[in-house]
């Protein structure tokens, strides 16, 4: 008995983005982020009521639904380079299956990639203080944050068609989006009143303190409202990317 389409579709871009190479970026970039950072700048949370590491841990597994989107785009992107999105489509998927494997396989990148970095953060610190409140949480945010950056990277690599600038805009966003949240350090009054208003935009930031709060074990009303404010702005990226993806070409001319 045959496997549904979209079972084929998701195993397959499983099997395309599981090589040592990919799965070097994938993980093994942000586990030396979590083991080097935290170790590294243990010393700027002296005294405080929870290490460093512990504050860095929950950034990471939030940084994986980063990780998670940049798999969608550059499939499509790949694909659509290479040729292979119209030999699939020439088969028996559909544009929306296809579609839909993509957002799929993000979702189960970005689950991986956080229960890998919970995994790390655990080994390293030794501790781990999620409850079931705060494991739904976590859940629910990873879940919501791959589908957005995912629906992200999918809406740029709809519209550029040119390897470099699209390899460019990728980098970017990953730098900015991570460097400019919650990930490694907390928003201070001290920080530019600039680069603050970027911190307040970045739904990583938000991202990240959902994941920080339910992995320490304080859920609150607010991480709720976060998580709301961030599914929002997921549905309207899912949306453009969708729109934008339907009207692409299905190769480069």
């Amino acid at each position: 008995m045959r496997a549904p389409d979209i079972v084929r579709l998701v195993y397959r871009n499983v099997v395309v983005n599981t090589d040592y190479g990919t799965l070097i970026i994938l993980v093994g970039l942000p586990a030396l982020y979590l083991v080097f950072f935290g170790y590294g700048f243990q010393s700027l949370a002296a005294g405080a009521s929870h290490s460093y590491l512990d504050f860095l841990a929950p950034g990471i597994v939030s940084f994986q639904t980063v990780m998670a989107g940049v798999v969608g785009g550059s499939m499509l992107w790949a694909d659509r380079r290479w040729g292979m999105l119209a030999q699939l489509l020439v088969g028996p998927f559909s544009r929306l299956q296809y579609l839909l494997g993509i957002m799929l396989t993000s979702v189960i990148f970005g689950f991986a990639g956080a229960g890998v970095m919970m995994v790390v953060a655990y080994l390293l610190t030794g501790t781990l203080e999620v409850t079931a409140a705060g494991g739904l949480v976590i859940v629910a945010a990873i879940l919501v944050g791959s589908i957005l950056f995912g629906s992200l990277m999918l809406f740029i690599s709809a519209l550029v068609k040119s390897n470099n600038a699209y390899n460019s805009i990728q980098v970017l966003i990953i730098f900015v989006v991570n460097f400019a949240s919650t990930v490694f350090y907390s928003v201070s009054p001290d920080i530019p009143a600039p680069l603050r208003a970027l911190f307040l935009v970045n739904p990583l930031t938000y991202l990240a303190n959902i994941v920080r709060d339910g992995y320490m074990g304080r859920v609150a009303v607010g991480d709720l409202y976060q998580l709301l404010g961030v599914t929002a702005v997921m549905f309207v990226l899912l949306t453009l990317a969708v729109r934008s993806y339907m009207r692409s070409g299905v190769s480069f001319s």
